[in-house]
């Protein structure tokens, strides 16, 4: 356990020795948790694993069993739910100005207020009850932040809000002197703001003196200590705690090999959309390879506004996507992406223009409502509606519990009810329902809302191993930067531009937008992604490789090869219907095996990778 440095100044809230419980099922014990001036904490841990009930104890909303809750005398707290409650008929307005204090430094309370809403993009006239969910979200945030706060306690403040309202928000978070407390699955916002972490998980509080960007190793370090001390007690344990540095632990880190091929197929989209001009060219080509999934040409579609006006959605948009493409839209709530979604799929018409789609294309749709799970059936029959135990995947059969394993379900959960999951855990059944379909295009709206952080991973995993096309609208920078090969950006007025590479490349390639009337420019998050700041900072020098090094360079291919061999191997075992039943351990052995050769595969790739790209950069810097 890492603990951040001791304090000369008291926390201005805390909770000291505390403990919850609902029934037989602990949340917390003994946790301490303190925000100070300064902090800025981010609450990390799995869905149901007590993260919004631990943030709830610290603001006062619920009661723990025992220790002491401390709160500075006269320190303010704001604290914003998941679902904040929103009274009935009050206006937008109203309820945003009742949270400003008794002082407001000079400024008139309305003018206060009104600039939030004004950045927020709320009308202050509209009935809190007429909102929908991102907009009761944006109000609730207005509130939080007009209340000058000693402390904000937000929890998943970025659910449902588009793109430039998460970074204008984590603007005005990064200028805030107050302590916060951050419980979010996005990714970037956590390491833009975050300067420690807590981290909850079965019922144990600990804390690390660092930022987000340091959880992978610090918790995967801690697992493996826990694993090893509970070795010696008690071998359930010690498996349960292997199966999550394993299962969970290891899927953090980045995979380079994959993020190289990523960066492969990036390189491939920038120079077809190079030749966009050429478009008879390009479709050709991608038909005689049989590579088309589908061509969109002149699209346009316009709705009539409540103003009177009209919404261009688009205005003779064109693209072609073809097989391995990996397609993210973005655009502020209400530009239209999922009616260009529905276009581009035959869901929705376009008014002119037409979308011609490839032969044999089948289509799996993941919708931002997600679909109804029966609470009652097991997860085996939910994979297995037809009975049986074995699913295919790719085109070949695999056993369910191995299946279930790839999606960091216990053996165990196979034969247990859907009811008897958390949040994440059905998340996590519903993409592995989706994937188990008979599919090669794969259409994603939202897949991340609501999602915790192993299950995002995962889901980066499985598009990363995907062979078929994508099409994703998103709000998650990390989630487009880890997995698009290209930003489809809605930009107002029906303008729909397409950019190589991921949301940082978007916002390399981007022309600067023009202010709105009235207002400053926009200022341009020059925080995040990490790989926006990367191109920032200057060139570093390219280093050579010593003898060691290039015998390990030469060594690795073969080493990757057997390694690969191996895992290959294992999976072919493990698709066998028949071996769980008639070999349980075997099973458990062989999957435990597979992990870590897979693990073993990831480094290997890894440091090739590593090796090859200073090897690459330092014969370029020779012929430069």
């Amino acid at each position: 356990m890492a603990d951040s440095p001791s304090r000369s100044a008291p926390p201005l809230v805390a909770l000291r020795g505390a403990a919850l419980a609902f029934a037989d099922k602990v949340v917390f014990r003994d946790a301490d948790i303190a925000v100070g001036p300064g902090d800025r904490i981010c609450l990390v841990g799995r869905n149901g694993g007590g993260k919004s009930t631990l943030m709830r104890a610290l603001a006062g909303e619920v009661e723990i069993d025992s220790g002491e809750r401390f709160v500075q005398p006269g320190a303010r707290i704001a604290y914003l739910p998941q679902d904040p409650p929103l009274p009935p008929g009050e206006t937008v307005r109203a309820h945003v100005a009742a949270g400003l204090p008794a002082e407001s430094g000079g400024r008139p309370r309305d003018r206060a207020a009104d600039a939030v809403l004004a950045h927020l993009r709320l009308d202050g006239g509209r009935a809190l009850d007429t909102l929908s969910g991102g907009e009761a979200r944006r109000a609730a945030i207005a509130r939080a932040l007009v209340s000058d706060p000693d402390v904000l306690l937000l929890d998943e403040p970025t659910n449902h809000l588009d793109l430039p309202t998460v970074e204008w928000l984590e603007g005005e978070l990064a200028r805030f002197r107050g302590g916060l407390l951050l419980v979010s699955h996005d990714r970037a916002f956590l390491r833009a703001l975050s300067n420690r972490t807590v981290w909850i998980e079965r019922g144990t509080v600990r804390r690390n003196g660092a930022g987000f960007a340091a959880f992978a190793d610090w918790s995967e370090k801690v697992l493996a200590e826990e694993e090893a001390r509970n070795r010696r007690l008690d071998r359930r344990i010690a498996a349960e705690t292997r199966w999550l540095r394993e299962g969970l632990t290891a899927r953090r880190r980045r995979n380079m090999g994959r993020l190289a091929r990523l960066r492969d197929m990036r390189r491939e989209k920038t120079g077809r959309l190079k030749r966009q001009g050429d478009v008879r060219f390009t479709l050709e080509e991608v038909e005689r390879g049989g590579q088309l999934v589908l061509e969109a040409r002149g699209l346009s579609r316009r709705f009539a506004a409540p103003d009177g006006g009209e919404t261009v959605i688009a205005d003779g948009f064109s693209t072609i996507l073809r097989r391995g493409d990996r397609a993210g839209v973005i655009g502020p709530n209400g530009a239209g992406k999922t009616t260009l979604l529905g276009m581009l799929i035959g869901r929705e018409q376009p008014d002119r223009g037409r979308v011609r789609r490839g032969f044999g294309i089948e289509t799996v749709y993941f919708d931002q409502r997600r679909e109804s799970l029966d609470p009652a059936a097991t997860l085996r029959a939910t994979l297995c509606p037809g009975g049986g135990d074995t699913v295919e995947v790719g085109g070949r059969p695999k056993h369910v519990v191995s299946y279930l394993r790839d999606f960091l379900f216990d053996d165990r959960q196979a034969s247990g009810p859907v009811g008897a999951l958390s949040g994440g855990e059905r998340n996590r059944l519903l993409l592995a329902r989706l994937f188990a379909r008979r599919h090669n295009l794969v259409v994603l709206d939202e897949p991340t809302n609501d999602l915790d952080i192993e299950t995002l991973e995962l889901l980066e995993e499985v598009l990363a191993e995907y062979e078929g096309t994508v099409l994703m609208a998103s709000h998650d920078r990390d989630f487009l930067d880890r997995v698009a090969t290209s930003i489809v950006a809605l930009e107002g007025g029906g303008r729909i531009v397409e950019y190589a590479g991921g949301y940082s490349d978007y916002l390399s390639q981007r022309p600067e937008p023009a202010p709105p009337e009235g207002r400053a420019p926009a200022r341009r998050n020059a925080r995040d992604p990490a790989a926006g700041a990367a191109r920032r900072r200057p060139p570093r020098a390219p280093s050579g490789l010593g003898y060691r090094d290039r015998r390990e360079l030469a060594g690795l291919p073969e080493r990757i090869a057997a390694l690969e061999a191996e895992a290959a191997r294992l999976r072919e075992v493990l698709s066998d219907p028949g071996l769980y039943n008639r070999d349980a351990e075997g099973f458990g052995r062989a999957g435990a095996a597979l992990a870590r050769a897979e693990a073993e595969l990831a480094a290997a790739e890894d440091r090739w990778l590593e090796l090859e790209t200073r090897r690459e950069a330092l014969e370029e810097a020779r012929a430069g």
